[in-house]
This record gives structure tokens, sequence and C-alpha cells, in this order.
């Protein structure tokens, strides 16, 4: 597939590498280049990710003309682009990164705005040291501002089965506008538990790229076998996403974390989300007495409401809190079979 704007042909299967942060170097280096050598050929790291970009140096240096680097900033000055991107630079080990994303900025930057951040990205584009200018959100509204302002040449935004109308009109407008969509959350944070429903999904839009999260060779696998054997989508295939669907309508936590660190140390990326994780992955982990403990933290919160106003899906965050630390002890007690 071609990513619009951006000129760059890669398979419609790429590695995401915020994973590999919990993994020794030599494990990441030996599962990046499986990767590379299966067929995958983008990358997608970041400044953020604690190690993954030295992981991802390691593995590519002395070939890095065979693959495209992607990481992203969240800088919010002029100053702070500059020390992230010499930083990534050092870290990647190369003179160069093939798309350099800002990190979920609230605010879609411009050329002449106070942050500096767009000039400074188009000046770091003219020295030659990044190649294409991205941006990455989860917000509607900037990532619309960011296609019609003509400013981007790649968007990469939320997108998965368990999307709406308004996220596919995202991907339509990249379509129209030749700018490149890569595809964050195409598992919806683990909510989707089958693989070949999610890869056919994306499949169907020929301009989206899905990042997968790769942390074990048994993921990777499984990615890497759908380049010779995609799945296609079909009846059995429509009837695992409409059930999908139907089992998470409605507002639910994508477990995105912009609404970290919580003032009362709620982990609250999982406990928004734990009664659907409960139903949709292997229960017994997230029964355990560690589990507990930390659900038992949302009789805490101190309802300051910062995480409400972080959360870029505009959710009501301390009541879904509630509702699933209600939840949760309904299953700890009996009263609800999952």
């Amino acid at each position: 597939m071609r990513l619009g704007k951006t000129g760059i042909e890669t398979t419609q299967n790429a590695f995401g590498a915020l994973p590999i942060q919990r993994i020794s170097d030599d494990e990441a280096v030996k599962l990046l280049r499986m990767a590379y050598e299966g067929g995958m050929t983008y990358f997608d790291t970041a400044r953020a990710y604690s190690d993954s970009e030295h992981k991802v140096g390691l593995a590519f240096e002395g070939m890095r003309d065979k693959v495209f680097i992607a990481t992203k900033t969240g800088a919010v000055t002029a100053e702070g682009f500059w020390n992230d991107l010499e930083t990534s630079l050092r870290t990647l080990r190369t003179d160069y990164i093939d798309v350099y994303q800002f990190h979920n900025p609230a605010f879609c930057p411009r050329p002449g705005d106070e942050s500096g951040l767009y000039d400074a990205i188009l000046k770091a584009k003219e020295q030659g040291k990044i190649r294409h200018i991205a941006i990455t959100n989860h917000r509607l509204s900037v990532a619309k501002e960011a296609i019609e302002s003509g400013l981007y040449e790649l968007l990469q935004f939320p997108f998965s089965y368990l999307c709406d109308d308004k996220d596919i009109e995202i991907v339509d407008m990249c379509k129209k506008a030749d700018m490149g969509f890569v595809a964050m959350k195409a598992l919806s944070g683990g909510l989707i538990t089958d693989s070949g429903a999610a890869y056919a999904f994306i499949a169907q839009y020929d301009n989206v790229l899905p990042i997968w999260g790769v942390q074990r060779e048994t993921e990777l696998n499984e990615w890497l076998s759908y380049m010779d054997n995609a799945p296609v989508m079909n009846d059995e295939l429509k009837k695992i996403i409409d059930d999908d669907r139907k089992a998470v309508a409605g507002d639910f936590c994508r477990g995105c974390g912009y609404c970290m660190p919580c003032p009362a140390g709620i982990e609250i990326n999982n406990c928004a989300r734990m009664a659907l994780l409960l139903r949709r992955a292997p229960s017994a982990a997230w029964l355990s007495d560690e589990w507990q403990q930390k659900m038992a933290k949302i009789d805490d919160c101190l309802h300051c409401n910062a995480c409400k106003g972080k959360c870029p899906y505009g959710l009501d965050t301390p009541t879904l809190l509630e509702k699933n630390l209600d939840d949760y002890r309904m299953v700890l007690s009996g009263k609800i079979t999952v």
C-alpha cells in the first residue's frame, strides 16, 4: 500500500513498538528482525515509550535504508521539540526519521502559532533530519483540522471495527486529501480478541496502515501469517464484528492513558474498562489480589475531575470508574458470572 502523499510504500501490516519496552534488548532486537524478515517494513515508536527507540535503533543499525521508522514528540515548545528530535536521532542510531509525528497535541500546530512547533518541524525537514511531517491524535476535531489544513502528510488515529461513522469519515477525508492514515488501537486496547476479524476489517480500507502492538513471538507470528494468508471478510467474521459491536455499545474506555497519572493512584486506563476486560479476556488475572487492591483505590477518588477533563473521548471518567467498581464487586461476590 501507499501512504498517501508521503509516497511510502509498505505492506498493510506494521509493527507497533510500544510493547517492546517491557522486554530485554536481545528479545526486542530478535522480534524486530523477525518482523522485518517476515515482510514488515514500517515500525512505529515514540520518545515517550521509555527505551523503545533504543531497541529499534539496535535492531536496524546498518540496514536503515531497508525500513521506515516513525517516531513522535510530545513537546509543547520549540525548545522541547529540538531536544526530543536530537534524542530520538541518537537513540535510533540514525541521521533521519522517515515520519516524525506530533504526539496527540490538544491543538493542531500551525506555522507562526505561539508554540513554534510547526515552524520547528518544518525546519527539521528542510535540514533533512525528518522526511515527512505527521500528527497523531484521539480527538475528532483536531484530526479534522489537521487534514483540512493541508500541513500534514500523515495522520495516526484510533481505528478498529468498534469505530463509528465519524471515525470512518476521518479515513475517507484522508483518502481524498491523499494523506497517509495509520491506524492505532486496531485491537481497541485489547477489547478486540479476534485478530482475523480485526485484520479483515481494516484490509477493506486500502489507505489504512494498521500498527499492531507486538511483545511476543506468538503475537508476531500471528500477524506475519496473514501476509500470505490474509483473512477476508465473510459472513462468519461479520457476525463476530456485529456481536462485538453490540457487546461494547455506548461509551467505553479505550485505554489510551491520556487521563493519567491519577492523583489518587488509580490505574484509570484499565480500571475504567474492567467490566469489559472481565468479559472479553481470561478473567482470572483480573481477579487477582493485586487487581482487587488496584480496583479498591477507586474508593479513594478525589473527584477532582482531572481525568474527565483530559479524556480525548469526552467520557465521564469518575462515573465510569464507579460503575466498573460496582460490577467488579458483583463478580467477586458471585452475583455476576463472567
